[in-house]
């Protein structure tokens, strides 16, 4: 029996990273054996990339997004608190998770259970918190060190190994070489882990072909 290999891009700042970590398990419950790597990123480090602003940065899409995430929430039945603060920086949380693994290796799903919730279940404490996060560390007792060079090296290669497949977001998961963005996007992977018909046909790539339009100046 083959077992498929599904990498889940994230960074904790992500609210839609968290959602999609939480919901994972039931939204692939039907879809055989499979296995998880969980490979954190830098977000800001695709935003700079594309040449874009992060949700939180425009203040009208600010407030709708975590409209949207505060009823998704609700409606999948995730207790979830946005921190006082948002956004944060990061940066000590992800390099905590490339730390907790083995060198090459990615965390495993608790312990990137642990940075998330750390995050978005805390009842809205400060992620970046000094106190909250070396009592973090200190649970989590990370294999290596997480101001060390080398995972600062590895955060940064893992963002740009990401960049180079086109990851453009977060939570992204990559299957089969295929790319799926967002929380929305957990029936497409079902039903690709499942040996749905349209993805072996034309149909991907078609829907995804370059088309003419307007270039903006």
């Amino acid at each position: 029996m083959t077992i498929k290999t599904l990498r889940f891009y994230f960074d904790p700042i992500s609210p839609y990273a968290a959602l999609a970590f939480e919901r994972l398990p039931e939204a692939l419950a039907d879809c055989g054996s499979y296995q998880v790597d969980y490979v954190p990123i830098l977000f800001a480090g695709l935003l700079m990339a594309h040449g874009q602003k992060g949700p939180a940065e425009i203040e009208s899409k600010r407030k709708w997004t975590f409209r949207q995430i505060a009823w998704a929430a609700q409606q999948l039945g995730i207790p979830m608190q946005t921190p006082v603060q948002h956004p944060f920086n990061p940066l000590p949380l992800l390099r905590l998770a490339w730390a907790c693994g083995e060198p090459g290796n990615t965390p495993n799903r608790h312990q990137v259970e642990k940075i998330l919730r750390h995050v978005w279940r805390s009842g809205g404490a400060d992620a970046a918190d000094p106190q909250r996060l070396a009592a973090l560390r200190q649970d989590l007792a990370p294999r290596q060190d997480p101001a060390s060079e080398a995972i600062k090296v590895r955060l940064r290669e893992a963002t740009e190994e990401a960049l180079l497949k086109g990851v453009f977001g977060v939570p992204t998961i990559e299957l089969d070489g295929r790319l799926f963005w967002g929380l929305d996007s957990l029936p497409m992977v079902a039903a690709a882990l499942r040996g749905d018909a349209w993805f072996e046909g034309p149909d991907w790539d078609a829907a995804g072909a370059p088309r003419p339009g307007v270039v903006r100046h």
